[in-house]
Formats: C-alpha cells, structure tokens, sequence
C-alpha cells in the first residue's frame, strides 16, 4: 500500500472532550486516582483495586484521546500521560490486566496523538521491550497470564510501525524483525497469529521501500509458516486449529507470491477495502478499542474518516434513508437465493456414495 494512504499526522479530532486544561486534568486526575483511592484496605485488596482502577484508566485514556483528536490538545495530553502508561507498562509487579491496557494505550494515544519522531521511537522501544523479553521467547515457555500482554504490546508495536518514516522502517529491517519468528512457538493461538500477521506486515513495508528481507532464515521462516498453515495437531482446539490454518495460508500466499486477500468492510450505506497488512493492522487495531461501535465511528468521526481516506461524513435526509433500506419481502427473496445457492455449492462436494445393498 503506497505510504500517502496512511494516516494524516496532524488533523484536528472530530470531537474535542472539553477545554484543554479540563481534558488534561481529568486524565491525569483518572491515573493519580488508582494510588489513592484503595487506602484503608488490606493489601490484597489494594493491589486489586489498583490493578483493576489502573486497567480501567488505560481504557478511558485511550477513548479520550480518540475523541480529542490529533490536534494540539491531544498531543498535551498525550505528552503528559505517557511517562505514566510507560511507568505502568514496565513494571513486572502491575497487574497483567492493567499493563495490558497501558500498551493497548500507549499504542493508540502515539498513533493518533504524537507528532515528535522521538515519542514514536520511544514508545516503539517500550512495546519491542514488552513482547520480546525472555519469557515471550520460543517454546512457549511464557506464563499464560501474560499471553494477553504480549499480544497487546505486539498489536501496538506493529500499529504504530505503520506511521514510521522510511529511516527508522530501515533500522527496523536491520534490527528487530528477525525477534518475531520465535513468537510463532508461542502456546498461545492469539499470539502466533498476530506474529504470523506482524511478520507479513514487515515483509509488505520492505516492499514498499524495495528492501530485500531474503537470507538464510527465510526459508526456515517459510516452512515455519507451512506447519501453521496446515497443522493438524489434536491436543489444540478444533476452531483455533480452522482459524490458524486460514490466516497462515493468507500470510504464506502474501510472503511467497505477495497476493493479499482482500477484505470488504460494510458500514451504513458504505464500504471500505482492506487491500493490506497495514490498513488491516490500523483496522484492527481501532475495532479492539471500540468494539460494536467501530461501525458508528466510521460513519461519523471525521478522525478515523481521514485515517482510511473515507472523505467527510455523508449527510443524508430522510427520504433518502428510507429508500436505502431493503424491505422485508426483498430481504426473503434474497435469502432464499442465498440458501439455494449454498445447497447447490455443498452438494457438489458431499461424498454421494451409492448405498450398498
């Protein structure tokens, strides 16, 4: 995907939570708050209260900051907040729940929010130091617990790698994507997959930059990627094996011949194209943080709009509304199609072997 698609750095946010001081004060004052709000109680439950207040603050600060936008005010708060979400994120005695939603954090706020290169290579610095550590290393030998959090920091690393100036892609090139093949051992489905995702989205920005990524390990690389892609063992679930298996084809295919499969996103009356790994990467991205309401947004937040080159928000009236919608009998007709259609497609591949008399 041509560089100029991605995100505008410097937009102003379709909503603005309050004067600047108000919105900077209020963040601030969610955070401070979990290091008070549980005095009086026993330490068991102080560092639970903590660590649920602090995950809760991490979600609250990455909405607000997607309602500010990426104009100045968001960018102060942005500056003012991270040295916390960082200080939360590193620290091994935080609770896995509230580091995981200071990565998920971090990530989004420098994506929107940042506009100095030397936030984004720092906070890139940060989430590399969460997901590569030892214990996410090869063999799955990391604790459960902490399957969530590499894969939080991962998303946000591969998120903000996105936006990074061709420099520093480079040094990535150099430096750090050879620490993603081991993640494909991890124990955990999530992690892997996001690897294998991760792993695509590097080779896609070498292409982009007409660096050459093929060494000795690629071939390792790519009959790692083949076991994935047709592993067949029992001891995992039957639906992470079908949904590993499906992503691995896609990542091999991408890797091997560069073919993506293209996605179709449906919202209201429109429709966007996911056509690769980095406008898939800044989908999902924004669809784990705002869940059922990622449909919403993409209809009405000019923010979000100007990210996937959407254009301003339509307006449309009632009649044209009304005449939008399918009526019931339409709906049946085109039902009906699609499940004749499906019935015949099946029938041509179930085994119709003559019974035996």
């Amino acid at each position: 995907m041509p560089r100029s698609r991605r995100a505008a750095r410097r937009v102003p946010g379709s909503a603005r939570a309050g004067s600047p001081a108000s919105d900077e004060e209020a963040g601030s004052e969610v955070l401070s708050h979990c290091s008070s709000a549980s005095e009086g109680a026993s330490p068991t439950e102080e560092a639970a209260g903590k660590g649920e207040e602090q995950a809760l603050a991490g979600t609250v600060l990455t909405l607000l900051c997607l309602q500010m936008g990426s104009g100045p005010e968001g960018e102060e708060v942005f500056r003012s907040l991270k040295p916390l979400l960082v200080s939360v994120l590193t620290d091994s005695t935080a609770s896995t729940g509230a580091r995981q939603s200071c990565a998920t954090a971090l990530g989004m706020c420098c994506y929107i929010a940042a506009a100095d290169l030397k936030d984004l290579v720092s906070c890139l610095s940060c989430l590399e130091g969460i997901f590569s550590s030892p214990s996410a290393g090869e063999g799955g030998s990391a604790p459960a617990q902490h399957g969530p959090l590499h894969c939080s920091a991962l998303q946000s690393w591969s998120l903000l790698l996105t936006i990074c100036p061709p420099s520093h892609i480079k040094s990535v090139l150099d430096n750090c994507w050879l620490k993603l093949p081991p993640l494909l051992s991890s124990s955990s489905v999530a992690l892997r997959i996001l690897a294998g995702e991760t792993i695509a989205l590097v080779f896609e920005l070498a292409q982009d930059m007409e660096e050459d990524l093929c060494h000795q390990d690629t071939e390792f690389l790519c009959a790692q990627l083949k076991v994935l892609a047709t592993e067949s063992n029992k001891y995992r679930a039957k639906t992470d094996r079908r949904k590993q298996r499906s992503i691995f084809r896609d990542i091999l295919r991408f890797i091997e011949s560069g073919e993506y499969q293209e996605e179709t996103i449906r919202f209201g009356l429109e429709c966007m194209y996911l056509d690769s790994w980095a406008r898939q990467r800044t989908y999902q991205a924004f669809k784990e943080v705002l869940g059922s309401g990622i449909c919403h947004h993409l209809q009405n937040n000019e923010l979000l709009r100007e990210i996937f080159g959407l254009g301003p928000p339509l307006v449309l009236d009632a009649a044209a509304l009304k005449a939008s919608k399918v009526s019931r009998f339409e709906k049946h007709l085109y039902n009906s199609a699609a499940f004749k259609a499906r019935t015949k497609a099946r029938s041509r591949v179930r085994d119709k072997r003559a019974d035996v008399l």
